[in-house]
Order: C-alpha cells, then sequence, then structure tokens
C-alpha cells in the first residue's frame, strides 16, 4: 500500500489536449518526466524487495542470549565442583588378616591380598587439623571393634591439588544422628576445609550438589533440587533423624558422608540414606541428608569429648 501510494502521488508526465502548455513542452522535459518515472518505479520495486526479505534479528539474538546463558551455568558447575570436590575424601572400611596382626599397620597402607575392604564411603574435611566428618554407618565397624583388626584408610587431596592417603582414627561418634569424626595426621600436607552454609533458610526446589564416591567410583558429581524438607529417616540406633532433607539428587552406596551443597558451593547436609525399589538394590531417586545445622550441634561435642552432647549428662 505504500508503494503505490507513492506511484499515485507522481503527475503524469503524457501531455493532454485539455493542458495547453501540455503540448509545447519540450523533448527534454518529457524525458525527466519519464526518468523521474522509471526511478520511482525501480525505488517501488526495490522497496517491495526489501520489505519481503527483511528478516528481524530478534530470534537469533534471543537464541544466542540463551545459548550464552547455558554455557554460563554450565561453566558455573564445573566450577563449583572443581572448587568444592578438594575438600571431600574417599573412606575404606579395611579388615586385616588375624594371622598378620603384628604387621596390621603395614598390611592396611599396603592394601595387598592381606587386607579385605568391607565397605567405603565418603566424608568431608571439617577443619585444617585433619578431621573428617562423615556417617557413623560408614565406620560402624571399625567404631564398635574389639578385635583390633579394623583399619579405616582415607585418600585426600591437600590444597596444592596433590592427592595422599592416610590411616584414619575415630574420635567420637553419635548414632543417634548417624554422624562420626574421624582423624588423620596432616603432617607435611595442608588441608582445605569445607565452607559450611546453612539449612534454615533452605527452600524446596533450590538446586543442591551431591559429591562422593558411589560404588567406589571416586569424586563423583551427581545434581538435583531440593524435594522435600523436615523428613524423619531411621537412626543406625533405631530411632528417628527428624528434619532430614529430600533431594532427587542421586545418592547411592559409596555417597554416604559426602557432602550436599548448594549453588554457592556451601554444605547443606551430609548425604545419608536412599530408598531403593523392594528387591532390586535400585535408587528410587528419593534421597536424604543431615541438615549441616544439626552436623554443625553435634560434631564439635565429637570432636572435643568423642561422645555427643546428649551422653554427658
Amino acid at each position: 500500500m505504500v508503494v503505490l501510494g507513492c506511484l499515485q502521488s507522481i503527475p503524469s508526465p503524457i501531455p493532454t489536449k485539455e493542458s495547453p502548455s501540455s503540448s509545447s513542452s519540450s523533448p527534454s522535459s518529457w524525458s525527466r518526466s519519464l526518468g523521474t518515472r522509471r526511478e520511482a518505479i525501480m525505488f517501488g520495486t526495490c522497496f517491495v524487495s526489501s520489505f519481503l526479505s527483511f528478516k528481524p534479528a530478534f530470534p537469533s539474538a534471543i537464541a544466542q542470549q540463551e545459548q550464552d546463558q547455558f554455557q554460563q551455568d554450565e561453566e558455573r558447575v564445573v566450577h563449583l565442583f572443581q572448587d568444592t570436590s578438594p575438600s571431600v575424601v574417599f573412606i575404606k572400611d579395611l579388615e586385616i588378616v588375624k594371622s598378620l596382626t603384628s604387621s596390621s599397620n603395614e598390611s592396611m597402607l599396603n592394601e595387598n591380598e592381606n587386607t579385605k575392604v568391607e565397605g567405603t564411603g565418603s566424608g568431608f574435611i571439617w577443619d585444617k587439623f585433619g578431621h573428617i566428618v562423615t556417617n557413623y554407618h560408614v565406620v560402624a565397624k571399625l567404631a564398635t571393634d574389639t578385635s583390633g583388626l579394623q583399619r579405616c584408610k582415607v585418600y585426600l587431596v591437600d590444597a596444592k591439588g596433590n592427592s595422599f592417603s592416610r590411616e584414619a582414627k575415630i574420635i567420637g561418634y553419635d548414632p543417634a544422628y548417624d554422624l562420626a569424626v574421624l582423624k588423620v595426621d596432616i603432617e607435611g600436607n595442608e588441608l582445605k576445609p569445607v565452607v559450611l552454609g546453612t539449612s534454615r533458610d533452605i527452600r524446596v526446589g533450590q538446586s543442591c550438589f551431591a559429591i562422593g564416591n558411589p560404588y567406589g567410583y571416586e569424586n563423583t558429581l551427581t545434581t538435583g533440587v531440593v524435594s522435600g524438607l523436615g523428613r524423619e529417616i531411621p537412626s543406625p540406633n533405631g530411632k528417628a533423624i527428624r528434619g532430614a532433607i529430600q533431594t532427587d539428587a542421586a545418592i547411592n552406596s559409596g555417597n554416604s558422608g559426602g557432602p550436599l551443597i548448594n549453588s554457592y558451593g556451601h554444605v547443606i547436609g551430609v548425604n545419608t540414606a536412599t530408598f531403593t525399589r523392594k528387591g532390586t538394590g535400585v535408587s528410587s531417586g528419593v534421597n536424604f541428608a543431615i541438615p549441616i545445622d544439626t552436623v554443625v550441634r553435634t560434631v564439635p561435642y565429637l570432636i572435643v569429648y568423642g561422645t555427643p552432647y546428649s551422653n554427658r549428662y
């Protein structure tokens, strides 16, 4: 419509009988009028072609923004894992062969045919003094050992990224909250403790991440969301742990004792349990963690006294 309107506004250059001046028009004026009309037609044609071929840049710009946002989110998760994983440890529960009790330490450290792996789990570095927090059920055999044959070996990474392993001693545990504290000799190594968060302001739907060693696969990251709050799960002593965090971030055998972290890399819970489909051993996707506020109240007493506060009175 715009083009047609432009063409209609152009006066006709053809002389008419009613216009005396038209009959006296010179050839040069006729050529100029004809040229003007041709230019107008060409302009209109170009305008229509440009209009039909015009493609807004908005969709491609939006797609680029979405791609950039996706890459930023991906990089954030990668950085989150790289920054937090050095604070997560791999725990092996070992049993020494009776006939080699006299050289049990050497057998344990070498992990040869004279030792047997009773179980594996995860934990995280609590402080720079070598204290490690994990689940009680991960080290229950060591905590209740009366034969002197149980050992615990911890694989760590120091602040410089160097991997090493140490035998750990259990210094305190609380079956009521499924928590235990180990201690390793850190002479010659500087550790990187986790950054503790809080669980009182957690919201259902927020992102969370679990780092651990499921089925012995070290440094494994799983992602999910907080699925529920205030859950109740059984403890190793048969009572109930209240206020547990429910998540769909995959937690399997070997994840126990590892940290559940938020998007800032702060620990908000200790991965503890998962419901499995009956008869299959396969995780149902309903997983639980002990809230970090409970851990913060319990661990200092375990470090100092070896027993929880409730057992001291």
